[in-house]
């Protein structure tokens, strides 16, 4: 379950930084031409930025406290503020009709409560 647990942190890790990246680093009319980006139209760059860097600290997060061994209690907590960040990606992209990202950050919701459920729970790092 260990091993579960650290490969779904590494997705949702890789998830998250390919993700941050973007939303930090590209412009927001770019990514307002992507599929699936238009949600950004109606959004402030800074909101988008804010977003982004969010992301990015979800990325380290979700892996870095457990690999260093300080303070491994972040990556629950991480997971579980990916769960929140995941409703409100949901609640955008059904609002705009988008429903096949609906399911997809369905799916990193799932994810991530896995990972909040395993590492708060039976296999946790102070364990």
């Amino acid at each position: 379950m260990n091993l579960t647990l650290w490969i779904c942190a590494g997705l949702l890790a890789a998830v998250a930084l390919a993700g941050g990246i973007s939303k930090t680093f590209v412009p927001k009319e770019t990514l307002a031409a992507t599929h699936g980006g238009g949600w950004t139209e109606d959004a402030g760059v800074g909101f988008v930025k804010g977003l982004g860097v969010l992301e990015l600290l979800a990325a380290v997060g979700l892996i870095l406290p457990a690999v260093l061994g300080i303070a491994p209690v972040l990556v629950p907590v991480t997971a579980a503020c990916w769960v929140l960040l995941m409703i409100g990606a949901m609640v955008t992209h059904s609002r705009l009709g988008e429903s096949r990202f609906v399911l997809l950050n369905l799916t990193y919701l799932a994810l991530a409560a896995f990972i909040a459920w395993g590492r708060f729970g039976p296999h946790s790092f102070t364990g």
